[in-house]
């Protein structure tokens, strides 16, 4: 594996493949935002996708997704083009902004996204409950989502993003501004999950929650630098946190 100047190399899908990006990149005017990004992430895999504001994250996922057009490059989810069409029900999308209905209450935004997917009532239902319960949202059910607070939203749309129990969850800083007890409970359903053999991408900047990951994915200027295991990025770098790793593989990348 190369660790400097970016990992370069090809990747060639696999059935087992669940998302797969190919020299991936996007521009906007002059600023490269993605350059070059290739990708291959097994199905069951937890996969954390790190680095600080303005490394691409975001812009990959949103390309991965469908929600942006790259301008060169490909992506392919469970075997289908990026933009998505045929699997999109087995996709779940958490973007960092607001993606739920402000005038609606949680439970009804809940509603909405499951009906989006022609779920069953009965399966709703037990979804619903067990999802509310995940994000601490049981007793603000009712209340419309204008009336929530910054973190209770990011925990909605979270919910909204698992209802109809996708194979492949994308979420962009999915524990932004939730409290650190609740944090330990959303990644221990993120490992359930992951036993069940869906596949989940992460976009974080917490070091410690990335340490909880299978492979990680560091991200900067636009450029995957470095990749593997979280022990693996460790002892390549004689350091003892992912941190630190993280900031000898960007002076590697830097000289």
């Amino acid at each position: 594996m190369k660790t400097s100047k970016g990992v370069k190399r090809r990747r060639v899908e696999k059935d087992g493949d669940a998302v797969v990006a190919t020299k991936l990149r996007k521009e906007f005017g002059g600023l490269v935002a993605v350059s070059g990004l290739d990708l291959s992430i097994p199905k069951g895999t937890l996969y954390g996708m790190i680095g600080p504001n303005g490394s691409g994250k975001t812009t990959a996922i949103k390309m991965i997704v469908g929600r942006l057009r790259q301008t060169s490059g490909g992506a392919r989810v469970l075997g289908e083009d990026s933009p998505l069409s045929a699997r999109l029900a087995d996709i779940g999308y958490m973007p960092q902004e607001m993606a739920i209905y402000t005038d609606l209450t949680v439970s009804e935004n809940l509603q909405l996204f499951g009906s989006l997917y022609s779920m069953e009532r009965e399966a709703y239902i037990k979804r619903e409950e067990a999802l509310l319960s995940m994000v601490d949202l049981s007793e603000r059910r009712d209340s419309l989502v204008s009336q929530l607070s910054g973190g209770m939203k990011h925990r909605a749309s979270l919910a909204c993003a698992m209802i109809h129990d996708p194979e492949v969850l994308f979420l962009d800083e999915p524990t932004v501004g939730v409290d650190p007890e609740l944090r330990v409970g959303f990644w221990q359903n993120f490992a359930d999950l992951k036993a069940r053999g869906k596949t989940i991408i992460i976009t974080t900047h917490y070091m410690d929650e990335a340490s909880r990951c299978d492979i990680v994915g560091m991200m900067r200027q636009g450029k995957l630098i470095a990749e593997g295991r979280p022990e693996e990025l460790m002892e390549r770098t004689s350091t003892s946190n992912l941190e630190d790793a993280f900031l000898e593989y960007s002076w590697r990348d830097s000289v």
